[in-house]
């Protein structure tokens, strides 16, 4: 999946970047990193148009000065990538994240993952939190989804710890492929992969457990899909989002019937709990 990136020069930068980042997560925006000046966002080439910044606010404000270059981005090698940066994680000293390359450990869930060019790895702080969603709560005998499962690492976990079947869906094929490889290198033959988007969560799909590490804007669009194919008092768990994202999701989510319980934050970035009432 190709990208185009944006990278912004904010003065002043905290307060600029904190509103730029907000406006742009109102577009098809679905990724930030903050820089040294100011914050890189990136979009999906095939939701980008010409005139996506046409309507940010911000960037005709004369309380701030902003610069940007654009740039598109190919698919990246996410195995050479991989190889030369990836540390194992460790996870609250319970679940442990490692390469093939990287020696067996004797963690309660020491999970394989080789992520090619698919996202999820357990460094992020949303996959991260997603983890500790898992680990924090009962997935003993489960009906699981995964939605936009990237790796299919929480489809793994969830499956590691007890699940009875997982759904694992993306809608990217490099991450459908490769969640494939990983399902079967963890040995979780109760973990079945699709590729697509919401659309294709049948009326017969019911779910216990959902987990949700997406994009705010997917989150939001796709949340009355999702919530259609939880049984009653399932949870569900979001994250994909910053902080300032949280009164939006939770306004959309109280509407369609889920009340909100708990929540893990790290670094500005958050992940929820909801049970459908």
């Amino acid at each position: 999946m190709e990208y185009i990136g944006y990278h912004f020069n904010v003065e002043p930068k905290e307060l600029g970047t904190e509103i730029l980042i907000a406006e742009l997560g109102e577009k098809a925006f679905e990724s930030f990193e903050e820089t040294a000046t100011g914050v890189s966002a990136y979009v999906q080439k095939v939701l980008w148009t010409e005139d996506i910044l046409e309507d940010i606010f911000i960037l005709q404000s004369d309380q701030f000065t902003i610069t940007y270059r654009k740039e598109e981005i190919e698919q990246v090698n996410w195995n050479e990538e991989w190889e030369k940066n990836f540390d194992p994680i460790d996870v609250d000293g319970v679940c442990y994240v490692r390469a093939p390359f990287h020696a067996k450990t004797d963690a309660q869930y020491d999970i394989v993952i080789e992520p090619k060019m698919s996202f999820g790895t357990g460094h992020h702080e949303t996959t991260f939190m997603m983890i500790r969603q898992i680990l924090s709560n009962d997935m003993q005998g489960k009906e699981v989804l995964d939605m936009g499962c990237g790796t299919a690492i929480l489809a793994i976990l969830a499956s590691m710890r007890g699940a009875k079947h997982v759904d694992a869906i993306d809608i990217d094929n490099w991450c459908y492929l490769n969640s494939i490889e990983n399902a079967e290198r963890n040995n979780c033959t109760n973990v079945d992969v699709f590729e697509g988007d919401a659309s294709i969560i049948t009326k017969e799909s019911k779910y216990d457990v959902i987990l949700a590490n997406i994009n705010r804007n997917i989150l939001l669009n796709d949340m009355d899909k999702y919530v259609a194919s939880l049984h009653k008092g399932g949870a569900i768990y979001f994250s994909g989002f910053y902080t300032e994202d949280i009164p939006a999701i939770k306004n959309c989510a109280e509407k369609i019937g889920l009340v909100f319980e708990s929540n893990f934050e790290k670094n500005n970035w958050v992940s929820l709990k909801f049970v459908k009432a």
